[in-house]
């Protein structure tokens, strides 16, 4: 049902109406309508009321028609995955208004893992594209900001993987590397000294997997967690391999980790190279970003500030960095004048 109403100096307006079937509706719309306050803040000039199981805009015609194929597409989502949040809202608009590839339905609804009813899925084209890569390539580069999910959907595609009896273990790994502070002496045995470095990889796993689980899978190898110094040596066949703050690799600690790689095995390698803790020295991971470019079987995947799925602030935080940091860059540039 479309009806046309113009008002004067606002151009044709339009009213829509859809109907929200085959979903439930109150979790649909959230708690206190959130999905409508989403849509208002992405289609400021649409207004949207839901009665029943009837959701209705109005606003001027082109954005009425915009905002109807958003709801749309983020109704199909709903009804794939059982579930959308604020930022497939945001996502479905951004990839309506460039109007390029598959349907923001086919890219965001489906679902790596499904936990206690709770589904795992990219919630981002870039997202998205990065999980495909895994699925596509032997070894794959996760590079990008805080909060982009490049662990947490390695994780669930190991989770996957292991499920699937596509490998026979998982192996989770990451440099011990203090963050820019030095914690000290540290008490205890060589597991309790090694566990803050490890505890975020241990609790993403136990999150998909279950906390009573994963004891048992630890006890019996199944699942192995380790800093990265325990890899040498070693030939990891039929593994689903992760190192993650990859950043803080030396190039020799991540040339002896990539050639650990064995039969049946795959690997991803997470990191953000703009947070690069190491004293001194060159990130391994930002020096593969220059060799193994090209090399076949082998994908980066970059992720940017669009695929963070924590608060939109912490977007909004990291392009000032960015920015920033350009500004440095061509401040240091203007200093050393041209070269002779």
């Amino acid at each position: 049902m479309a009806t046309d109403a113009p008002a004067p100096n606002e151009g044709p307006q339009l009213e829509r109406t859809v109907l929200l079937t085959g979903v439930d509706l109150a979790s649909f719309l959230g708690h206190r309508d959130q999905l409508i306050a989403d849509l208002e803040q992405q289609h400021p000039a649409v207004s949207f009321h839901a009665r029943d199981h009837v959701l209705t805009l109005r606003g001027p015609a082109a954005q009425v028609r915009a905002a109807e194929q958003v709801v749309g597409e983020v109704l199909e989502v709903a009804r794939r995955s059982g579930a959308v949040s604020r930022h497939d809202v945001r996502e479905v608009t951004r990839m309506v208004e460039r109007g390029d590839g598959p349907t923001a339905a086919q890219v965001l609804s489906e679902p790596i893992l499904s936990v206690r009813g709770n589904a795992i899925r990219p919630q981002t084209a870039g997202q998205r594209s990065y999980v495909d890569a895994i699925d596509q390539n032997t070894i794959v580069f996760g590079i990008g900001p805080a909060g982009t999910g490049k662990t947490y959907l390695a994780m669930a595609k190991a989770v996957q993987a292991l499920q699937r009896r596509e490998v026979a273990k998982i192996i989770l790994t990451r440099p011990a590397v203090e963050a820019g502070e030095r914690l000290g002496y540290l008490p205890g045995s060589l597991e309790d000294k090694i566990d803050p470095y490890l505890r975020p990889l241990f609790d993403a796993v136990g999150s998909m997997m279950g906390q009573d689980l994963v004891p048992r899978l630890l006890a019996n190898g199944t699942i192995e967690v380790a800093p990265l110094a325990y890899m040498r040596g070693r030939t990891l066949n039929e593994s689903f391999v992760i190192l993650d703050e990859a950043q803080n690799t030396t190039p020799e600690q991540m040339k002896m980790f990539l050639t650990r790689l064995g039969y049946g095995s795959k690997m991803v390698v997470t990191g953000d190279v703009t947070q690069v803790d190491l004293p001194v020295g060159t990130s391994g991971l930002r020096l593969m970003n220059r060799i193994l470019r090209g090399v076949d079987d082998i994908h980066f995947a970059e992720l940017s500030s669009d695929d963070i799925v924590r608060h939109s602030l912490v977007g909004r935080i990291v392009d000032a960095y960015s920015a920033y940091e350009e500004a440095r860059a061509a401040n240091r540039d203007e200093r050393k004048g041209p070269a002779a």
